[in-house]
């Protein structure tokens, strides 16, 4: 582990398992569980907890195979990067531990100008594959547009018709000890639209609880909209315009358009704890515009490569931030 922490400090952070994040190794005090749903539930139930919770984890709403397959195609199309741990099949999606990991840099964690070009030379070719699998019909045509997620999220909105999957996506990977996501929520890059958007956090594959997967900061929903409206009332007293808001409010966050870099201090700046678990291959969390999370750092014990993708759905018949109206591409200032 990159952290050094006295050991009294080297104790498990959930259910024997060392958590670490990008500011240290969360607290015990500082954990707790994300509390999971069934897709069978009946909707109203989802609804709910949807609305109190601000996220709700549907374990198993997609089917596994459709899941491993995009998986799979997704390392298929990496691997002459030379990611891979020979011997093992793209579906894996190993790490080579002979490899340096500072060459493997994942997109969208952190990247200088919020979602510039990760890495340095040696990094390109890995980081220029991981683009173009953005725009791989297996991707932006198929796993992207899955009938049973939109599917979920209109009956649990009640958008029906007007359920909108919108075109831009991110679609993350996290080899092991890299940089892990900072802290965050939605609305922050969905500034020019309605706060009315679901983003739907599909892992690509099992995250074991120390392989990276997304922590939720508990009641962390009705945080995110007390920050929303403490800037809204001070640029309204400042006299800003709509736009002047928006801009201002961008500009105040960090460089990478997060509310922190670290969870371990975020959480005891708040006194709230940080949801995690680990997650299979079909599930899927949504989540509100203001839901404030983050990522641990992957230290998953076989070297597993986290994938991830953040899909975002709107109604249609109201305004929605049209600029994610594309595909995803570097320094595109969203």
């Amino acid at each position: 582990m990159p952290h050094a922490l006295s050991p009294d400090r080297e104790v498990p952070s959930f259910n024997g398992e060392k958590l670490f994040v990008n500011d240290g190794l969360l607290r015990p005090d500082q954990v707790g569980t994300l509390k999971q749903s069934s897709p069978d539930m009946p909707i109203e139930e989802l609804r709910q907890r949807y609305h109190e919770d601000g996220y709700v984890f549907l374990k198993g709403l997609l089917p596994r195979e459709d899941v491993l397959k995009a998986r799979e195609a997704y390392f298929t199309m990496l691997a002459p990067s030379g990611v891979l741990k020979p011997g093992t099949l793209p579906v894996e999606g190993v790490f080579d531990p002979a490899k340096r990991r500072e060459d493997f840099p994942g997109i969208g964690a952190g990247a200088a100008g919020g979602n510039g070009k990760p890495g340095g030379v040696a990094a390109e070719k890995f980081v220029d594959l991981a683009l173009e699998a953005h725009y791989a019909s297996w991707y932006k045509e198929t796993f992207c547009k899955h009938p049973m997620l939109k599917d979920m999220i209109a009956r649990l909105t009640g958008w029906g018709e007007s359920t909108l999957s919108v075109k831009r996506s991110l679609l993350r990977n996290n080899t092991p000890g890299n940089k892990a996501i900072g802290v965050h929520y939605d609305q922050i890059f969905l500034r020019y639209g309605e706060p009315t958007s679901v983003t739907a956090w599909v892992p690509m594959g099992d995250v074991s609880i120390t392989g990276g997967g997304l922590i939720y900061l508990e009641n962390g929903h009705t945080l995110g909209r007390d920050v929303e409206a403490e800037f809204t009332r001070k640029a309204n007293e400042c006299g800003f315009s709509d736009e002047e808001a928006k801009n201002a409010f961008n500009q105040n966050m960090l460089s990478t358009g997060l509310l922190a870099d670290g969870p371990l201090e975020y959480s005891d700046t708040f006194g709230r704890r940080w949801l995690v678990t680990s997650y299979e291959a079909g599930d899927v969390v949504l989540h509100n515009p203001f839901a404030i999370h983050a990522s641990t750092i992957n230290y998953d014990p076989r070297n597993v490569i986290r994938v991830g993708t953040d899909l975002r759905f709107v109604d249609s018949s109201k305004p929605w931030d049209k600029r994610w109206d594309k595909d995803y591409e570097f320094n595109d200032g969203v």
